[in-house]
């Protein structure tokens, strides 16, 4: 006998995907929704060694969680894109993307067709984002005040790395800081035995390999190596004939007078992507040449940027020494720093270049320190590049109410997934009003009649008072890049998980 389904069953059964993944994703949100605004709270991670991380800061929690669930994982991209974009607002992306998973679900599950709800989210989405860009406010330069306050924000209010961002920027300029494929937030280092400092130029966290460290501060020429600072070698088969054992000695003996041409040249620094040949090692110690080895080759790239350096093969050192000086880079000071266990670089003759240093007491709160100063270099970043908007939810609720009134125009079932878009943007305030321990009903209510009545969408919460206030005006302010990656990239998730109605698990490839 075939089993009898009622209706409401076979709806049930039809959701259970949908709910499944929403369950997930509401279960990731739920992890990182109480560290959002300035009420927020921190999370500690506990590794299986007993390691601990205490963290306010999305990604790094959502990175170090244990997630198994497909459509969990969905959501964490959504983090990671954020941070790899535009290095902030990888909470706020995430609060968001989970808002308009649960607002779609609850319209699909009233019945409403998924292909109809998702495009009306695309539609929502298309709005928003246009809504946000038209009204963004320009940031006029390094000197403009609002950009204080958006390191302030971003750095969750430390005044001090708030100040050290903004330093390190103005030493950098305009120009450097709107290059396409800079990130700020890469010149960011922190040591649990350093003091806050903005260095011009480069910090190298390398230990030299010359048997002694303590080079003079000094003028140093620069010779970076793309490959193995070494003789060239001959292949281990032939090496074991009396020809190529002659031939691996001549070798050797061809480097070694290429050495010193490094003395002609008046070579300071030699920096290797691979090894270093221990007799280049002595030599180059016995003249005062610091030598670096195993350097990433971003690093590497660092260095020929800041000293105008060309990296080379180990081949190049046969070329004559006035051809081979024209690789070379400069730096007028170059020093091993020992208690912070890396080379300083500055007054390099290539492009500007600064280290902003952060430290604190323990390892433990410098790793947080760090992520906090390089959330505000990104959204310094970000707000040169695009300009700001009212923080603390504010543009979102405005937004929000915008897309209520496109809602009402709408005769099509798309006018749900509008919906969805609308009350989705009201998430933010909702939780950061949470979050400092007000009634979300009733502060987003307050806020949504305020910004009607006044025509004002920067009105926000204070999360000091609860009252209605101007964020502009109260400097609480977000770097509009951030707002529209998080916007897009949430709508993107949301669509996909909306899309999934069967999860089939693949069979594992087996080896023949």
């Amino acid at each position: 006998m075939n089993a009898m389904h009622s209706p409401g069953q076979e709806g049930e059964e039809a959701y259970a995907t949908l709910r499944n993944n929403s369950n997930a994703i509401r279960a990731i949100c739920s992890a990182v929704e109480g560290t959002l605004g300035p009420k927020g709270l921190d999370t500690m991670l506990v590794g299986a060694q007993g390691e601990v991380i205490i963290t306010n800061d999305g990604v790094t929690i959502l990175e170090k969680m244990d997630v198994t669930h497909p459509a969990a994982r969905l959501l964490i991209q959504v983090a990671r894109s954020q941070q790899q974009q535009v290095g902030d607002g990888t909470t706020t992306a995430t609060v968001l993307a989970g808002a308009l998973v649960a607002e779609g679900v609850a319209q699909v599950t009233r019945g409403v067709p998924v292909a109809k709800v998702v495009r009306g989210i695309q539609d929502g989405i298309a709005t928003a984002l246009e809504s946000l860009i038209a009204r963004a406010r320009r940031i006029e330069g390094l000197s403009d005040p609002m950009l204080y306050r958006i390191a302030y924000i971003a750095g969750r209010e430390h005044a001090d790395l708030a100040g050290l961002i903004l330093d390190g920027a103005r030493r950098l300029g305009l120009p450097k800081l709107r290059e396409e494929h800079f990130r700020f937030s890469d010149v960011v280092l922190s040591h649990p035995r350093a003091q806050n400092e903005v260095w011009p130029g480069l910090l190298i966290p390398k230990k030299p390999v010359n048997a002694q460290l303590d080079f003079p501060p000094s003028p140093a020429k620069v010779l970076l190596f793309q490959d193995a600072f070494e003789p060239e070698t001959i292949e281990e088969e032939a090496l074991m004939t009396d020809a190529g054992f002659h031939k691996q000695m001549q070798l050797r003996e061809q480097f070694r007078a290429t050495l010193e041409k490094l003395v002609e040249l008046r070579v300071g620094l030699v920096a290797a992507e691979r090894a270093v040949d221990a007799e280049a090692e002595q030599f180059c110690t016995d003249h005062g040449i610091m030598v670096l080895q195993r350097l990433p080759r971003a690093e590497l790239r660092r260095i020929a940027d800041y000293t105008g350096a060309r990296a080379v093969r180990r081949s190049a050192l046969h070329k004559p020494a006035a051809e081979l000086a024209g690789y070379l880079g400069f730096a007028g000071h170059a020093a091993y720093d020992e208690r912070l266990e890396c080379v300083r670089l500055a007054e390099g003759q290539g492009r500007a270049q600064v280290s902003i240093v952060v430290g604190a007491s323990t390892s433990e709160v410098v790793g947080e320190r760090l992520r906090i100063a390089r959330d505000a270099a990104s959204s310094v970043q970000a707000a040169l590049r695009g300009g700001c908007l009212p923080g603390g939810g504010a543009a979102e609720m405005a937004v929000a109410h915008q897309l209520e009134r496109l809602r009402e125009t709408v005769q099509g079932m798309e006018g749900f997934g509008i919906a969805a878009v609308a009350q989705a943007l009201r998430k933010p305030l909702a939780q950061i009003v949470v979050n400092a321990g007000y009634n979300p009903l009733e502060k987003v209510e307050e806020v949504r009649a305020a910004q009607i009545a006044a025509k004002n969408g920067s009105l926000g919460i204070d999360c000091d008072t609860g009252a209605v206030t101007d964020m502009l005006e109260h400097g609480v302010v977000d770097p509009a890049e951030v707002k529209l990656h998080a916007l897009r990239a949430a709508g993107e998730v949301a669509a996909a998980v909306l899309r999934i109605h069967t999860v089939i698990k693949m069979r594992q490839r087996t080896e023949d």
